[in-house]
Parts: structure tokens; C-alpha cells; sequence
């Protein structure tokens, strides 16, 4: 008789007297605290539930946050782990997610969540690698001059590629191209990148663990720099490189035959980024606080 006075199932009205009743018995009242209180736990186990924090994680996404950018940026805010980054990651390319189109908004905009099989591989093959851990810390608090991150922009079916270089305190970006993204490639274009350098201005670098770094000990025995290496996966440890090869995407898109780009073309778009002003940077260019900075250690 109830179920079909509300219109409902008779399972639908037979599992809610069974999973809100107390002893025997079933009240309204009763049954919506118990309600209520299986909601405010289900929030606590996926913190995206709770609207504050839904709407911060969209909003930064739509910047250009990383979810690793976002859980770590949340820590820091509120000296706890507020939420993890694999929730927002499970979040985006779930059915919700998906419907919302929130991969979009991820720096490679994969439609699929995607398995990483073979980096073991290439970390294994990287000598005398010094993880990002064992870096000095002044190098995180961005006041020293010389400090660069390194990663690669991948062209079309993985043919050819971009290596783009960050200093970090100035967010100057550099770029070359590569023929193929190996070994040798990466460390011809990083030779050719920080030979023209003063040695101040080329202290130590920072890499993901791909196979075009792994011949990172060139730049220790012929320039005498430092490495070292992020944690496997974990891209937001170079953000700042992230987020300029995510600007670079502006001009040069996914799945671009890289092999069709001029370097002058690229050096163009460089020197155009270069040039824009940041509010990190007191609104000087990249271009004006590196060239301020090569003045100081003259």
C-alpha cells in the first residue's frame, strides 16, 4: 500500500525500513538523522562531497592546476592533508567527471586515464640519480638564481619532440628541438642550452625520469652542475615547467607533426612568452629579471 500511494518500488520502501530502523521499529524522524549522518561520513571518505571543497578543485582545474597542485596547495593551507590527489584524478574521469568534460582541463587532456607502464624501466637505467628529496632547500624558496627545470613535449604518434628548460627564480623558458626524444638528443640540446650560460647562472637541474635524461651525468663531469630527479609520476614537483610547456601547447597543439616546425618558428613563441609580464616577477618579463639576474654575477 505504500509503495504505491509514493509511486515507488516495494524493494525501494523495503530497504529503507530495513536500513533506517532502530530495533523494530521505523520512524520518519530517526531515519533521517541516520540519513543525514551517512551523508556527513560519505563526505569525509570523498571530501569532493563537500561543496567548499568541490568548488575550489573545478575552479583551480579551470586554471590550470594539476590535481597534485591542488591537494598539495590545500596541505599547505590548512597544514593537513585535506584531499588526495588520486581522489580528484578519480573524480575527473569518473561518470560525473567525464559528463563535466574536467579532463579537459589537465595539462595532457587524456580522455582515458592513463596506466604508465615502463618507467621502472628508465629509472633503472638512469646512473648516479639524486632524488629531488636531496636537493638544498634553498632551491624551493625560489631566491636563488641559477636553478632550472627540465622536461619534454612529446610530437605527434612520438615522433621528434621538444626539450624546454624553466629557471625557476625568474621563470625565464627556453626550448629545442629534438629529432627523437632519447638520450643522446636530450643531451646535445642541454649541452647547447647551458654551455652559453655563466656558471652561476647554471647551478643544478631538475628532470622527470624519462630516457632523454639519462644522460644527465654530462652536465656534471663537463659543466658542473647538480641533478637531480622528481618522483616517479609526479610532474607537479616542476610545476612551473608544467605550466609554461601547457602555454607552449597555445601555439603548438597536441598532436602536431613537431618534425614541420621551424626552430625560428619556436624561437619566436619563446621569445613571445618570455616577453609577457608576472605578477610572481613584481610584473617584470621573464626576459627582464634573467637579464637583471646575468648583470648581478657579472
Amino acid at each position: 500500500m505504500i509503495a504505491i500511494q509514493l509511486n515507488r518500488a516495494y524493494s525501494s520502501i523495503r530497504e529503507e525500513v530495513k536500513r533506517n530502523s532502530i530495533g523494530s521499529k521505523y520512524q520518519a524522524i530517526k531515519a533521517q538523522a541516520l540519513s543525514l549522518k551517512r551523508n556527513s561520513n560519505s563526505r569525509k571518505l570523498n571530501p569532493l562531497k563537500s561543496p567548499e571543497i568541490y568548488s575550489y578543485v573545478v575552479d583551480k582545474l579551470r586554471c590550470g592546476w594539476t590535481p597534485e597542485q591542488i591537494a598539495g596547495r590545500l596541505k599547505r593551507k590548512h597544514r593537513k592533508t585535506v584531499i588526495c590527489h588520486e581522489t580528484i584524478y578519480r573524480y575527473i574521469y569518473s561518470e560525473a567527471g567525464r559528463h563535466k568534460n574536467l579532463n579537459e582541463y589537465l595539462p595532457r587532456a587524456h580522455k582515458k586515464r592513463r596506466k604508465w607502464f615502463g618507467r621502472k624501466n628508465y629509472r633503472k637505467g638512469i646512473q648516479n640519480r639524486v632524488s629531488i628529496h636531496d636537493r638544498p632547500e634553498v632551491i624551493e624558496t625560489l631566491t636563488e638564481f641559477g636553478h632550472w627545470e627540465i622536461d619534454s613535449v612529446e610530437g605527434k604518434a612520438h615522433k621528434g619532440g621538444i626539450h624546454t628548460f624553466l629557471e625557476r627564480k625568474t621563470r625565464f623558458y627556453q626550448a629545442g628541438l629534438m629529432d627523437n626524444i632519447d638520450s643522446e638528443e636530450g643531451a646535445r640540446i642541454q649541452l647547447k642550452i647551458f654551455e652559453e650560460l655563466p656558471k652561476k647562472a647554471r647551478k643544478t637541474a631538475t628532470f622527470d625520469n624519462g630516457k632523454e635524461n639519462y644522460n644527465h651525468t654530462k652536465l656534471r663531469s663537463i659543466l658542473g652542475m647538480k641533478t637531480y630527479f622528481c618522483d616517479p609520476n609526479a610532474a607537479w614537483q616542476k610545476g612551473s615547467n608544467e605550466n609554461h610547456n601547457g602555454v607552449l601547447r597555445r601555439y603548438i597543439p597536441k598532436k602536431t607533426d613537431l618534425t614541420t616546425i621551424h626552430p625560428v618558428v619556436l624561437d619566436a613563441i619563446v621569445e613571445e612568452i618570455n616577453n609577457r609580464p608576472r605578477k610572481c616577477l613584481g610584473y617584470r618579463t621573464p626576459n627582464e629579471a634573467f637579464k637583471e639576474e646575468l648583470k648581478s654575477i657579472k
